[in-house]
């Protein structure tokens, strides 16, 4: 699953309550090292675009570990946040990083130095969950506790608001690569669908709502959709993560096991044949996307995985 060049290696960590964050050899399941991260519980996790630097954010601040070193210690930390920091993910250059926090503010944060420098500041009225940007790298979209979707764009700071579910909090939002659909997920298991157009040079997005399903029976945690735009995976406090065709929305897997808990997390392969998800089971899974067979667990953490973030590699046959 990887290739000589670091630069093409799979990179799949996993953080939990036990404050600490592994990485793992993602075919073979063994833990190859362990970051400490003593202060809080992981809220979010990325790679940055380069796959040098692992950004994990928690309880008033960012840490950021290198990945390319031994050092189990952070490189970078930035204490400058209040409350919880909910989300985060970078440009598609890494020249700047968004975060959302519980202290009703998404920020774009300048990373062309070390020293982590917040450029922009987007004030919402409730404490933010989750925070995603359009593929046209120019619209971040911005969810709250609140049931408030905001859409601001970063370069004009103009913003936009939907509310598909009026005080039920979006936990999760996520865009597909080919910007086609957006779908959120919130606190009473549903998930709703919106179609995407515009978005390029001036032209603006316009969303237009395609579907609303009642995925899960209890609180819906997040939402993906997979690197070829087909498929899109919710996950829930039912214990269970679920796929669906983006064709028609369809269910097409359910992803269960008798030890799983509440499902935190999931990303897709690059070949969006397989998922990983994280549950407070303290597990990891590897899945079929086809069959909902586990192909691999990651057994290792102490208490709850509340975050993954996996960097996968797509071969050219």
């Amino acid at each position: 699953m990887s290739a000589n060049d670091p630069s093409n290696q799979v990179i799949l960590a996993t953080a939990s309550y036990d404050h600490t964050i592994k990485l793992w050899q993602a075919h073979s399941g063994i833990c190859q090292r362990t970051f400490k991260h003593p202060e809080s519980q992981v809220n979010a996790m990325e790679i940055t675009p380069d796959r040098h630097l692992l950004a994990a954010a928690g309880y008033q601040h960012i840490r950021m570990y290198d990945l390319k070193t031994l050092n189990e210690d952070p490189v970078i930390n930035y204490e400058g946040v209040s409350k919880n920091v909910t989300a985060l993910g970078f440009q598609e250059d890494g020249k700047w990083m968004f975060t959302g926090g519980e202290d009703c503010t998404a920020k774009i944060w300048d990373l062309r130095s070390y020293n982590l420098h917040v450029s922009r500041i987007f004030q919402v009225s409730h404490p933010v969950n989750c925070a995603c940007l359009h593929p046209n790298q120019a619209e971040l979209f911005v969810g709250d506790q609140s049931g408030v979707i905001h859409i601001w764009d970063v370069k004009t700071e103009h913003n936009e608001q939907l509310i598909p579910e009026p005080d039920s909090s979006i936990q999760s939002i996520a865009i597909d690569p080919e910007g086609t659909y957006m779908a959120a997920v919130n606190n009473k298991g549903k998930v709703y669908v919106w179609r995407l157009s515009g978005g390029t040079g001036d032209t603006p997005i316009f969303l237009t709502p395609t579907r609303s399903l009642h995925a899960h029976n209890n609180y819906a945690l997040k939402v993906k959709f997979s690197p070829d735009s087909t498929m899109m995976v919710t996950t829930s406090a039912d214990h269970t993560a679920r796929i669906w065709k983006t064709a028609d929305f369809s269910q097409m897997t359910e992803l269960s096991d008798s030890s799983q808990r509440w499902v935190w997390d999931v990303a897709f392969s690059a070949d969006s044949q397989h998922v990983i998800t994280g549950s407070s089971d303290n597990t990891a899974r590897l899945w079929s996307v086809e069959t909902g067979e586990i192909k691999r667990e990651y057994s290792g953490h102490q208490k709850t995985i509340s975050a993954i973030a996996f960097k996968d590699v797509l071969y050219q046959c």
